[in-house]
């Protein structure tokens, strides 16, 4: 399954919402969304700083990430970007494919 890096930060609506659950409590409700699209959760870490929260997720695919991801940012609780992770295998297949390409000027 495609892995991706969540990088969140609450907005005040989320962060009132943090503060009456607690981290374990917004956890849950992070699991669950994800497995109401096929997907789960490797981890969860919260920060200070820029960002409020880090997870990578196992989706099925980038479908389901998106879909997620619009229903997530659409209670407005949380702002959010996803970066897709590729794996040491997926490096060293795209470093073995052959690609033809001519630099500008060449």
């Amino acid at each position: 399954m495609p892995k991706y890096l969540v990088r969140a930060s609450y907005t005040t609506e989320g962060t009132k919402g943090l503060l009456a659950e607690g981290g374990s409590g917004r956890k849950e409700a992070v699991e669950q969304v994800l497995r109401s699209c096929g997907g789960t959760l490797d981890w969860m870490y919260f920060a200070m700083g820029e960002d409020d929260l880090y997870l990578v997720l196992d989706m099925p695919d980038e479908v389901a990430m998106v879909a997620t991801s619009m229903a997530v940012r659409a209670t407005g609780a949380v702002q959010s970007t996803a970066v897709p992770l590729l794996s040491v295998a997926d490096i060293d297949a795209a470093a073995r494919k052959l690609v033809e390409f001519r630099p500008p000027g060449a």
